[in-house]
């Protein structure tokens, strides 16, 4: 995969975009928003950061209606950016075949483990076949495990769509990740894992547990309330994205941005 990491000094910068919810229709809506425009105002916002970013992390739930144009939709939507761009399925991405013949031109990328930056960089397929809720297979689990052994003497990421931990939300958190113990029996082998990043949620979650900081991210279109037991949009927050870091020596730094509702398009 092309890389375009800057130097080390300046780290690899990473943006996470989750939960686009594209249409083939690229003025379909989603809970009354446009989930294509409301990328496109979010994407404007990506390009207009500086140091610009090395690499594009994709985490899940990239489809609405699961048709291939809208996976040609995203390919169009972020290729203006000219930046690699790693990408994993969520719950509504039941056609990962489909995902895989579309999403393997440049910028996209199939890959699922790259070292860059001096990091190793793991993603992850928690979803499952009609299930709204997340599940990693054991095959799965069993190559987390032999890809973080290969590369023990690296910080790593480990991306994935649904939430291993619980987010203070009952309805979001009966369809998170149902066998979140076993993925930490892995990760608790494996003290080179920093960071686990994921999205479904729809709303920004930053927790440690075990020396490991769990980050969740906003969507690129609709935004879910928080701490709250019923599903409920939150009007009061933008679309967003997060940026990560990433430093030879193990550091990170990260934020969430949000993109102005009243952003133009070009």
């Amino acid at each position: 995969m092309p890389s375009s990491a800057g130097s080390p000094s300046a780290g690899l910068k990473i943006v996470q975009l989750t939960d686009t919810h594209l249409f083939a229709d690229e003025q379909g809506e989603m809970k009354g928003c446009q989930t294509g425009r409301s990328l496109q105002v979010v994407l404007q916002a990506v390009a207009q950061r500086q140091p610009r970013p090395d690499l594009l992390l994709l985490t899940g739930d990239l489809s609405q209606d699961e048709t291939e144009e809208s996976y040609r939709v995203l390919l169009r939507l972020i290729s203006p950016l000219g930046i690699p761009a790693l990408w994993l399925p969520g719950n509504h991405d039941q056609a990962i075949a489909l995902m895989e013949q579309v999403l393997s031109v440049f910028p996209a990328s199939p890959q699922k483990c790259l070292q860059q930056g001096g990091w190793n960089l793991i993603l992850l397929n928690s979803s499952q076949w009609n299930e709204v809720s997340g599940r990693i297979s054991d095959d799965s689990l069993r190559w987390l495990d032999a890809q973080l052994c290969q590369f023990a003497h690296l910080p790593t990421l480990v991306a994935l769509h649904h939430p291993p931990l619980a987010v203070g939300s009952a309805w979001m958190d009966a369809i998170g990740l149902q066998n979140r113990e076993d993925l930490f029996a892995v990760l608790d082998q494996h003290p080179q894992v920093k960071l686990v990043v994921f999205g479904h949620i729809h709303q920004e979650f930053d927790q440690m547990r075990q020396g490991v900081r769990y980050l969740g991210t906003p969507s690129t279109c609709v935004q879910f309330s928080p701490n709250i037991d019923e599903f409920s949009i939150d009007s009061t927050r933008q679309p967003g994205f997060r940026e990560i870091t990433l430093y030879p020596d193990g550091r990170y730094e990260t934020q969430v941005v949000r993109a102005e509702r009243q952003a133009s398009l070009v």
